[in-house]
């Protein structure tokens, strides 16, 4: 499947209805999540056949594309009852059966599924307002949860912070890609149509492991 294919049906994916400020629920637009995804796949062969865990999968964006894309299974995990039953509706609609979701608290997942996943990907809160740290909470523990690699997408002015924390906990940390996000207004003190924020896409990985190429 083609990158331009790939989003094209991702721009199909239902999103949030009523986004949850406390919870920092932003859409992961389909060109994002399709340049992530296509990279992911063919540059470094982790989704194809691969376990792969999607750490506040919201509605599911991210999940339906490395479905589409082959993942053997693809497990989306999300503490919001209601962004979890629009994913399931997304899921029926493409009739997709490589995918399940977990409704949980990402942050108290038990270290039992420590290693139980190929491939963690995610786009975690920004770690503001009332949820300062978020981010790297996240990030620690899909670290936990991947036995190859860490996709992660992040606010490129965290890069600096992100990559001392890698180096504290002896993790890889490569920059693989810069995206420009136009974040629609989505709360009230929002005060314009669209705001550009831009991402940087990582990839973790254990010391221990060899390094791709």
């Amino acid at each position: 499947m083609k990158r331009k294919e790939l989003e094209s049906f991702l721009q199909q994916v239902d999103d949030f209805e009523k986004p949850k400020l406390l919870l920092e629920q932003y859409p992961t637009r389909p060109h994002i999540a399709a340049c992530m995804l296509y990279t992911i796949h063919n540059t470094y062969d982790d989704i194809e056949n691969k376990v792969i865990g999607d750490l506040g999968c919201g509605c599911g964006m991210l999940s339906i594309g490395a479905a589409m894309l082959g993942a053997g299974l693809c497990v989306g995990f999300d503490i919001d009852e209601d962004a979890l039953e629009i994913f399931n509706k997304n899921v029926k609609e493409f009739e997709l059966t490589n995918i399940d979701m977990i409704q949980c608290n990402v942050c108290s997942l038990s270290e039992t599924i420590s290693k139980s996943f190929d491939t963690i990907i995610m786009n975690p809160p920004f770690g503001t307002k009332h949820n300062k740290g978020m981010d790297m909470s996240f990030l620690k523990i899909a670290l936990q949860m991947a036995r190859a690699a860490v996709y992660s997408l992040h606010k490129s002015s965290t890069r600096e912070h992100i990559q001392k924390k890698a180096d504290e906990w002896k993790i890889k940390m490569d920059v693989i890609a810069e995206l420009r996000y136009d974040l629609p207004a989505s709360y009230k003190f929002h005060k314009k149509k669209t705001e550009d924020v831009c991402y940087f896409m990582e990839q973790h990985y254990q010391e221990k492991l060899p390094r791709r190429c």
